[in-house]
């Protein structure tokens, strides 16, 4: 237990550090590395973590996300603003995200080339499954980190408010769902994949995520009713996903017989462990806020 909370604490520091500088390159940075480590655990999860090009495509796929889109949206921030009197400054961020996304993609085709190039070389150790998975959390795992940065950038004056928030979405379900289930839980949510989930602890983790969600809101930017009902059921519906996320992570683990993704904190296990339902999460939130503003 100690060991667990040392652990936990040293992760706390981190993360604060990290979103301390929230406004600078560290924060794609490091969202680059938490990638990297993501997709070593969950090609180590297949036995493709010795297998140096795919591996070596697959950490570059990830890497580029969130650096080429934290580089770019700098120098969206930094562009022209005035152009014979008129805002210029819409159309220059549309340039630069259209190079993101061509980049992105073209990076992104390199990579798989190099993945398929390789397993025509090792057909005969490789399968098809390994393939597909290295090639489905390329993809996804940067993508869905990545809105870590798009998040932040959303809003130059409230994105840490909201990226914070954003993660809360994830960890503060778990919490409420862990207290809930050990106070009441009864009934097994889903006991072959998770056994000490409980539909009392879903319960308790979507009503916390949803009651902090409205009050956060609503004391940030000022209470509204329509704040307040739209941040309960962004809250409520984040705690569901995170859920699916989480289950998701666990299901994988059990069919490969893995414990842990990883060792890189000690009593949590690896990163996977830590941000597998912020994987679905973050993407979920980062949809409410495009769709309803800051709320």
């Amino acid at each position: 237990m100690l060991t667990r909370i040392i652990s936990g604490a040293v992760g706390v520091v981190l993360l604060g550090a990290v979103l301390f500088f929230h406004d600078t390159i560290v924060l794609p940075i490091a969202v680059a590395a938490i990638i990297a480590v993501m997709l070593f655990e969950l090609l180590r999860a297949v036995k493709l973590h010795k297998c140096i090009p795919i591996l070596l495509a697959a950490e570059v796929c990830g890497i580029a996300v969130p650096t080429l889109y934290g580089y770019l949206t700098k120098l969206s921030i930094a562009g022209p603003v005035y152009e014979e009197g008129n805002v210029h400054h819409d159309f220059h961020a549309w340039r630069l995200a259209d190079d993101y996304n061509i980049y992105v993609f073209g990076i992104v085709l390199l990579c798989a080339f190099v993945v398929f190039i390789t397993w025509l070389k090792k057909h005969k150790e490789i399968r098809y499954e390994q393939v597909f998975f290295v090639l489905a959390v390329m993809i996804l795992v940067p993508q869905a980190m990545n809105t870590m940065v798009r998040i932040e950038r959303y809003d130059s004056e409230n994105g840490l408010f909201l990226l914070i928030m954003g993660l809360c979405g994830a960890w503060i379900a778990d919490t409420g769902a862990y207290f809930t289930g050990v106070a009441i839980g009864k009934h097994k949510l889903c006991p072959e994949i998770s056994p000490k989930k409980t539909i009392e602890g879903l319960v308790g983790g979507i009503l916390t995520t949803a009651i902090t969600y409205a009050v956060a809101f609503s004391l940030y930017y000022g209470f509204t009713g329509k704040r307040a009902a739209v941040a309960f059921i962004t809250g409520a519906v984040c705690a569901v996903i995170g859920t699916v996320g989480d289950l998701s992570a666990s299901m994988v683990k059990r069919q490969i017989g893995f414990k842990d993704y990883g060792k890189i904190m000690p009593g949590h296990g690896g990163l996977m462990d830590r941000f597998d339902s912020v994987l679905f999460v973050l993407p979920t939130f980062y949809v409410f806020i495009t769709i309803f503003g800051v709320l």
